[in-house]
This record gives C-alpha cells, sequence and structure tokens, in this order.
C-alpha cells in the first residue's frame, strides 16, 4: 500500500476512533453528541472521494431530520430557505465574472510571453530560471486566480526549460507549484470572496488587507531561491551566454555595430542621419519612442506628485456659517441669554414669570390676548435685530470693499511649497533613469519590448480592477464584470477570441462557478442542522472552558486550520470549519478581518500538503515519466515552511494586512 494511502486511513481511523471515544464516555447522548458526529462523519466522507457538496448537504439533510423530531416538512422547508439565501447573495456574482476573466486570460497565450521576457529580465539573478517561474506565477494566478490553470500551464512552460538547464527537480517543482498556489491568496481571489460570504466580511477589506501579504508571501518565495542558488549553485546553474543571448532585428543589429550597443544615443545618431546606416525615419521614430517610454513615464509619475504635494488646502468660507439657534446672535456678544436665541426663540407662556420683561403683563391686561402673545416677543426681536444689523454694519458700507472681497474669494489660493523630500526624490529617480539609460542596450529593448506586449497589458487590467475595488470605485461584482470585459479585449488583441474559446470559457465558468455555489448551498444546509443540533454550543462551552487567552485562541486555531490542510481543500475549511470558528472570534476580541487574512494565508497549505495536495498532482499530470510524486511532494515541503514563517510575521506584525484597510477604511 502506498504511503498516502496508509495516511490517509490512518487520520479516519482516528477520525472515527475519536467520535466513538466521545459517544462511549458521554453519561448522555444529546443532540449536540449528534453533530460533533456528524461533523467527524462528513470529514471522513470526503476523504474517501464522495462530492463535497453532496456529502454536506446529506449529512446535513439526514441529522436536521433528527434534530426536528422526524418532521420532513421542516427539513424541506430549511433546504429550500438555505438554497434562496444563497441563490439572493450580491456578493457571489463576482465568483463567474473573475472566473470567466482567468479563463479568458488563460487562453489568450499569455503566460508563454510573459514567462520567456521574464527570463531573459532576470537572467544574471541567481537561479533565474527559478525566479522567473515564481514571479509568472504570482502575475498569471492573479490574473487568473486558478491554481490548476497555472500549475498546468507552467508545468508544460517552465518545468522541461528547468530540468534541461539542469536545475534539481525538486526545486523546480516546488517554485511551480507554491508560485501557481498564490492565486488564492493575492485579489482577486475566489477563496476571498468565499469567505467574505461565510463570515459576513466586506470582501473589499479582504482584498485591501490581502495584497500585501501576498506579495511579502511571493518575495519569500524569491528570496529562498536566490539564497538556495547563491549557497547551492550545482541546484540552481547560471545560464549559459547562448541561452542569454536575445535575437535582434536587422536595425537594431547595424546600429548597434556602427554606433555602440546602447540604445539612446544610437537612436539618436540614426534620427540625425549620422550613424552611416540607412534606415526608414518613421521606423527609427518609433524604436526612440518605445525608449524613451521609461522616461516619459517617470516624468508623468513625478508631476502628479508634484501636483499632489503642492497642492493648496483648500479653505473653507465659514463667515455666512453659524450655529442653530443663533440666528442674528452676535458670538462675542456679553448680552442677557435672552438675546442669544434670537428669532429662533419659542413665544414664551403667561406663567414665565421672570423672564418677562417688566411691564409687560399689564401692558398684556390693557390690550387683550393677542397683545398678550406679541407684548413678551416684541422686546426679544428688538434686541435680535440689533446685534445683526451691528454686524451687516460693520463691512458692507462701501462698493470698492466689496469689490475686493469678490476678487479676493475668485482669486486662485496659493500653492504650497516644495517639499524638501520632493526634491530628494526627484535626485533618486533622475539618477537612476540616467542610470538606467546607461546600461540600455538593444538587447534589453528587445526584452523590454517582449515586456510591452506580455506584461505591461496584464498588469494594467489587474491594476485597474483591483484599483477600481480597493479606492471604492467599483463594487467586486462590478470590478469583475470590468475584468471580464478586458480579459474579452486581451484575447482579442492576441488575436485568440473566437467562438470556441469563448464557449469553453463559459462552459468551465458555469462549471466551476456551479461547484463554489452548491458548496454554499450544502455548506448552508449542514452549518443550519449543526447548530439545531447544539454542535456549535457544545464546541463554543469546551472552548470557553479551557480559559484561552485571545492569542492561545488564535494559535490554536490557526494550527487546527493548518492540520485541516492536509487532509482537505481550502473550499470544505471555508465552508464547513468557518461557521464554527467565526462566532468565537467575538468571545476572544478578534476582528474578523484580520482572522480571514490569517487563514488566507494559512490555506496556501491545503494546495501543498500530502495527500491531498492537489498542486502535485497537477504538475505530475504534465511532468516528464521520471518524475515521482514524491519527489514532488519533497520540493514543496521547504515551500510549505516558508509560508508558515509568512503567518508568523503576519501574526507578528499585523499592520502587514491591516495597514490598508485602516488608511481606506478607518478599520
Amino acid at each position: 500500500m502506498k504511503k498516502e494511502l496508509r495516511f490517509g486511513f490512518a487520520l479516519m481511523a482516528f477520525l472515527i476512533a475519536g467520535c466513538v471515544y466521545m459517544l462511549v464516555q458521554a453519561p448522555v447522548i444529546t443532540n449536540g453528541h449528534l453533530g460533533l458526529l456528524m461533523l467527524g462523519l462528513v470529514v471522513v466522507a470526503i476523504m474517501l472521494g464522495f462530492p463535497t457538496a453532496f456529502t454536506l448537504m446529506g449529512m446535513g439533510m439526514m441529522f436536521g431530520w433528527f434534530a426536528y423530531n422526524y418532521n420532513t416538512k421542516q427539513i424541506l422547508d430549511l433546504m429550500v430557505q438555505r438554497a434562496y439565501a444563497v441563490m439572493s447573495n450580491d456578493v457571489l456574482i463576482a465568483i463567474p465574472l473573475f472566473v470567466f476573466m482567468g479563463y479568458l486570460v488563460e487562453r489568450a497565450n499569455l503566460i508563454e510571453k510573459l514567462f520567456k521576457s521574464l527570463h531573459l529580465a532576470m537572467a544574471r539573478v541567481p537561479g533565474s530560471l527559478a525566479v522567473a517561474t515564481i514571479v509568472t506565477c504570482a502575475i498569471f494566478a492573479t490574473a487568473t486566480g486558478i491554481v490548476g490553470a497555472v500549475v498546468t500551464l507552467m508545468g508544460l512552460l517552465a518545468f522541461p526549460a528547468m530540468i534541461k538547464a539542469g536545475y534539481n527537480v525538486k526545486v523546480s517543482a516546488g517554485a511551480i507549484t507554491a508560485g501557481g498556489c498564490l492565486g488564492i491568496l493575492i485579489p482577486p481571489s475566489v477563496l476571498l470572496i468565499v469567505y467574505g460570504a461565510t463570515a459576513g466580511v466586506s470582501v473589499v477589506q479582504l482584498y485591501a488587507g490581502a495584497f500585501f501579504p501576498g506579495i511579502m508571501l511571493a518575495m519569500l518565495y524569491v528570496g529562498y531561491v536566490i539564497l538556495l542558488a547563491k549557497i547551492k549553485p550545482s541546484l540552481m546553474p547560471p545560464l549559459s551566454e547562448e541561452d542569454r543571448k536575445v535575437a535582434l532585428p536587422p536595425l537594431s543589429e547595424s546600429l548597434s555595430k556602427s554606433s555602440g550597443p546602447l540604445a539612446l544615443p544610437a537612436l539618436f545618431n540614426a534620427l540625425k542621419g549620422k550613424s552611416g546606416v540607412a534606415a526608414p525615419g518613421k521606423t527609427v521614430l518609433g524604436q526612440l519612442g518605445i525608449t524613451l517610454l521609461p522616461a516619459f513615464f517617470t516624468v508623468a509619475l513625478m508631476g502628479v506628485i508634484y501636483i499632489a504635494v503642492t497642492a493648496p488646502v483648500e479653505k473653507v468660507d465659514t463667515r455666512g456659517i453659524q450655529e442653530m439657534g443663533m440666528a442674528g446672535a452676535d458670538a462675542g456678544s456679553t448680552e442677557e441669554p435672552a438675546e442669544k436665541s434670537g428669532g429662533l426663540s419659542e413665544p414664551e407662556s403667561e406663567d414665565a414669570g421672570g423672564l418677562q420683561e417688566p411691564g409687560a403683563d399689564d401692558a398684556a391686561k390693557k390690550e387683550g390676548p393677542v397683545a398678550k402673545a406679541a407684548a413678551p416677543q416684541a422686546p426679544a426681536a428688538e434686541k435680535a435685530v440689533a446685534p445683526a444689523a451691528k454686524e451687516s454694519a460693520k463691512p458692507a458700507p462701501s462698493a470698492p470693499n466689496a469689490k475686493a472681497a469678490v476678487a479676493e474669494a475668485q482669486a486662485p489660493a496659493e500653492r504650497l511649497p516644495v517639499p524638501i523630500a520632493f526634491w530628494i526624490g526627484l535626485v533618486v529617480v533622475t539618477a537612476a533613469v540616467v542610470f538606467f539609460y546607461w546600461i540600455f542596450s538593444f538587447a534589453r529593448l528587445e526584452i523590454f519590448k517582449m515586456l510591452l506586449s506580455s506584461f505591461f497589458p496584464l498588469a494594467m487590467m489587474i491594476v485597474a480592477v483591483l484599483g477600481s475595488i480597493v479606492f471604492g470605485l467599483a463594487t467586486p461584482s462590478e470590478a469583475a464584470a470590468a475584468g471580464a470585459l478586458g480579459g474579452l479585449l486581451l484575447a482579442a488583441a492576441y488575436g485568440r477570441l473566437n467562438f470556441g474559446v469563448v464557449q469553453e470559457s463559459v462552459y468551465l465558468t458555469a462549471k466551476t462557478s456551479a461547484m463554489v455555489c452548491w458548496l454554499f448551498v450544502g455548506s448552508s444546509i449542514f452549518s443550519a442542522s449543526f447548530a439545531l443540533l447544539g454542535g456549535q454550543e457544545i464546541i463554543e462551552h469546551w472552548v470557553l472552558s479551557l480559559g484561552l487567552t485571545p492569542i492561545q485562541f488564535m494559535v490554536l486555531a490557526q494550527v487546527i486550520i493548518f492540520l485541516l490542510g492536509w487532509p482537505l481543500e481550502w473550499t470544505e475549511i471555508i465552508v464547513i470549519f468557518m461557521p464554527i470558528f467565526v462566532p468565537l472570534l467575538p468571545k476572544f476580541g478578534i476582528d474578523p478581518l484580520f482572522f480571514g487574512l490569517l487563514v488566507a494565508l494559512n490555506l496556501q497549505t491545503a494546495f501543498l500538503s500530502p495527500p491531498v495536495a492537489m498542486a502535485a498532482f497537477y504538475l505530475k499530470g504534465v511532468s516528464p515519466p521520471h518524475v515521482t510524486l514524491n519527489a514532488i511532494f519533497a520540493g514543496m515541503m521547504p515551500f510549505m515552511g516558508i509560508q508558515v514563517v509568512a503567518l508568523i510575521l503576519l501574526y507578528v506584525f499585523p499592520g502587514i494586512g491591516m495597514w490598508l484597510p485602516s488608511v481606506l477604511y478607518g478599520r
């Protein structure tokens, strides 16, 4: 029997033994014990290979029927209500749209160009192929969010290239599988949408919070690969000069021989006719425009920063604004309180007593009931008018003064002085641009053109989608719709948009979305039955009886999720166990947003931990025959350790995940 099967059967035996022990030790078997039994049986059934969604639904229906005392109508009503609640959840609209965007981007054939351009751009970095693989996976996983697609494509594209270059099989497999799994953490992530819908947390804030942890994890992967390549070069030998060589077009080849290898001066000489190379002016001008794009972008960026840092402080004219109840009153007046109330004071009643002016009572008696109500108001009105008259008489006796005031109000506000930090930044950026063009050869120009056609369109689409969500310009569903349109435009731009591509993308989108939504329906029915049986109360009572501190509870929860990632996928963990953990968070004063970020980072292990590590099976399906599953598992282990380090860093420094939501949304 294989080791993986022995491990899986041992886990199932442990779960079944735990359930039996719990039932035997209980003095009275209550509905709560049945709820815990249901939880254990669901995990065992999923490990045996039963469909997760329908297993959850079936267990929930069966045990819910027990909870309702065998009332069939009530359990059927529960199923209908829970299914309708999932169907009416607006947050879930973003899932099929993001998935559709991912499948379109996958079929636009961008990943091959992206990997080749990044590989050539990082040719001098230690472990360049593995680094380019991780960066390509991170970018492509961000655009698609589909782990299986990214791992499979990179297995077909990067794995043979790394093996051919003499890279260690374990390191190559670990780089591909770890990089491909970044899509479940870096937005727009389907996992974050599922967690937000399950825990009732804003998906927008989850996206903002997961951005920097995702980048941190990718940087840790890259740092590990570079350090390993430095320490053990035999595992990742440097590329040969032939592999680093970039083929130049005829014009660039001629100019590099006549005017030197640097692109900018050679193109200027060609434009002036001093290069000795006969070249069409339009072609040279186009090449020069591409060469100057980094400079143009830098100038535009510094201009935007200059406008932002020197923008005048907006002054709000409050001269015409007065506090409610102070109409016509002079703020500096030292007169009676009755004067401050002005015309907004209520008419005083007959019983006002000392609040009336002397003699007002006699006048009221002589002049009748109308005068009785009007008499007390007249002196107050006169006194209220007096300060207003004084105030209005102060500033506006002459027309020249009024014109000067209008001109002053219409004059443009003076800009703030430029801070020293801006000039320092400008000097540093200018020096960087000068250095960039000092080493910008024709070979690097060709690599830059490859990046322009592969990396930048994808990056612009990702930034547009995520930026519109994070900065509140669009809801996740609206941004997902824009992303789906962007995927269509990208596929059309690369000549890959046809009926077959759209048909296949729609079919796969419907298949994936149906799986996720059925999971939600099954999870909702399961959670309701679990709560009806009292399983949640037993777990809550048990956890609270341990007397844990918030830190201890957080560590315990993350350890349980880490261990669950070995036999289960992230979908099962989110839909089954998050409804158990989330109600406990207020008891310990833990922010559900921060807890969700820890869970998302922790669930990276679900794709890298045997025996269910799906990334390993995706890679094994497209790898050469001599690459064994055990070698892939061994290659993933160091990256699992890096995930644990990243989890600890996020817990110790919560600002990594919470800083951006606090700045944007004031959390």
